[in-house]
């Protein structure tokens, strides 16, 4: 079981509910990016990562309205890979728009794996978080594949710092044990609430790129930017990558498999999801390696 955090779940998430495989949309998210938007490191970063999530919109706004550039994923990776976007990419009345999944799609250039980017900040969403950087996401694993990727194409490393808007209530009074933590988890360098900023000493490395020891065939089967990875490394090398364990998807994971992406759940979001990705995750920064029972509102330890 995880250590408690601080405060009681039913008083800092809204909707949607329930909140498990995804990644929670707390109370006064804005407040918290707002808070993360006056720090040192973003205001001195010219690109920034956020994660697709609907707590973590504002914090897009804040660095599209900063005239920086925003690199964010396709949700669950499933249409394609990341999308760039700057202030000049959509009309000036927009920029609200930009910052959805809708927007990023609509208004974003494609990158591809050749493109040369550098990332100078990572913000990841989180279900939960401890002072140590462990940090508990939804469970599928897809922070850690999109930072294995940037790893690959050489657009972070280790001194890239990432960070983390969550509530109060989501930082964990007590540590994980790192025992409990696997070798893709990504760690957090800077915990942001709406009250407080929180800097960390993470107790586990970064990860170095995607471990395909980890990656299930049935992962590999979702996303086709890393089908194409994976075969073009294979080619170069003229060695045959290895594969993780076979395992079972997660319900919204088969949905949107079995779908092709275009699924619609509640509120006409595509893929049964509003602003989350995932399930019980299976090891990323390219891996899988075990569903892990750590969805936000649940007592499990474990990572997004």
């Amino acid at each position: 079981q995880a250590p408690q955090a601080a405060g009681s779940w039913h008083n800092c998430i809204r909707f949607p509910r329930p909140v498990h495989h995804r990644i929670p949309n707390f109370v006064n998210a804005e407040a918290a990016a707002q808070r993360l938007a006056v720090l040192p490191e973003f205001i001195a970063a010219q690109t920034v990562k956020v994660n697709p999530d609907t707590p973590q919109k504002m914090v897009r706004w804040h660095v599209l309205r900063s005239d920086k550039t925003l690199l964010s994923p396709q949700p669950r990776l499933r249409t394609g890979f990341f999308s760039s976007l700057t202030r000049t990419s959509f009309p000036a009345d927009a920029l609200m728009e930009a910052c959805t999944s809708a927007g990023v799609a609509k208004y974003g250039k494609p990158l591809g794996l050749d493109d040369k980017v550098k990332v100078d900040l990572i913000v990841v969403g989180s279900s939960l978080v401890d002072r140590n950087g462990a940090r508990l996401g939804k469970g599928e694993g897809f922070a850690e594949l999109e930072y294995g990727m940037l790893r690959w194409m050489g657009a972070v490393d280790d001194s890239t710092l990432v960070v983390t808007t969550v509530h109060d209530c989501q930082v964990l009074e007590e540590p994980i044990d790192p025992s409990r933590m696997l070798e893709h988890d990504v760690p957090v360098d800077i915990i942001i609430t709406p009250t407080q900023v929180i800097r960390t000493t993470p107790s586990i490395p970064k990860p170095p790129g995607i471990l395909w020891h980890k990656l299930s065939p049935e992962k590999l089967a979702q996303i086709r930017i890393l089908q194409e990875l994976k075969a073009r490394i294979e080619k170069e090398s003229g060695t045959q990558l290895p594969t993780g364990p076979s395992e079972k998807l997660p319900p919204l994971a088969e949905r949107a498999a079995r779908s092709g992406g275009r699924g619609r759940g509640r509120n006409g979001q595509r893929g049964g999801r509003q602003g989350g990705r995932g399930g019980n995750r299976p090891a990323a920064a390219g891996q899988q390696g075990g569903n892990r029972p750590e969805a936000a509102g649940r007592p499990a330890a474990s990572q997004q």
